[in-house]
Order: C-alpha cells, then sequence, then structure tokens
C-alpha cells in the first residue's frame, strides 16, 4: 500500500536524497553527467526547496511502508486561466509500473481541482519515457521548448498539458 503525506521543512532532505537516487538513473542516457550535476544542484538544494516550500508549492511524498519511494511537486502558475503545473514527479527505478507515480499525479489532480484548478501543465524530456506514461494518462502536447537554464545547457522539453476539471 502506499502511503502519502504533505512534506514539511523537515522532509525537503528527503525529496533531495530521493532526487539524488532517481535523477542519474532516469537522465544519464540523454542528459551530460554536467548537466546532471549542474540541474540537481540548482533545483534541490536544501534553500531551493525551502523556497519553493515558502512560496506555497505543495510536495507530496510517497512511502510504501518500509521507505519513501517517489515524490511530486506542484503550484498554481496561471491564476487567469486556473492552471497548475506539475514541476517535479519521480520515483525510484524500482518502483516504476506499480503506479505510485498516477497514485502521485492523481493527488496532485485533486489538490488542484480543490484549489479550484482547471489545467495541469508539466515539462518533460522530449527524449524521457516518461512523455509516454503521461500521454497515456490524458496529457496532450501543448508545445516544444528548449529552456535556457544557464552555464551552458538547455531542457530540451515539450510542454505537456490536461484538463482536470
Amino acid at each position: 500500500m502506499i502511503l502519502l503525506r504533505k512534506a514539511k521543512e523537515a522532509d525537503l532532505q528527503i525529496i533531495s536524497d530521493l532526487a539524488e537516487r532517481i535523477w542519474p538513473q532516469t537522465y544519464s542516457e540523454y542528459i551530460s553527467e554536467e548537466q546532471l550535476r549542474y540541474m540537481l544542484d540548482l533545483m534541490y538544494s536544501k534553500a531551493e526547496l525551502l523556497f519553493q516550500l515558502q512560496e506555497g508549492y505543495n510536495f507530496i511524498i510517497a512511502d510504501d511502508g518500509k521507505e519513501d519511494v517517489g515524490f511530486a511537486c506542484s503550484s498554481l502558475i496561471e491564476p487567469e486561466t486556473a492552471t497548475y503545473k506539475l514541476h517535479k514527479l519521480y520515483v525510484l527505478p524500482e518502483m516504476h509500473g506499480k503506479g505510485v507515480g498516477k497514485i502521485l499525479i492523481n493527488e496532485v489532480k485533486n489538490l488542484a481541482v480543490r484549489e479550484g484548478g482547471k489545467f495541469l501543465q508539466l515539462n518533460v524530456n522530449r527524449n524521457n519515457k516518461a512523455a509516454d506514461f503521461y500521454q497515456k494518462i490524458g496529457f496532450k502536447i501543448k508545445e516544444t521548448v528548449d529552456v535556457n537554464i544557464g552555464n551552458g545547457f538547455y531542457m530540451n522539453d515539450y510542454v505537456m498539458e490536461i484538463e482536470i476539471s
């Protein structure tokens, strides 16, 4: 059974540690080790995660009863259109195919709907197999983007969206 909990400041190290375990296995096929390290340092530092938490981002951690196995993070990005963004959704590779990602994304959708959300967007690397997962659960590709993240690195992503209300 997968249990979910809303992350607090004390949980931020868990999120960072999970990212350190998951990212190399997820991205090493198509992102250089230098870019991977840069992105982890940029996006998963304690200061950055704390800033996001204080800005009202919703962090959810999934636990399988023995250990924390994944997390998600979302926030409102466009109040005019009631569009929320799934910023992060990561599950330990050994837990893939066991429904953890679906449970997390359903909780993100439910939170957004409770807050009046109408759309949920996400960015996913164009080479990431997760793009297929998102399409299977109803997300559509809205656009293709190359996001400059600094240090000469880019995120080559699809922006995907689903109507949730």
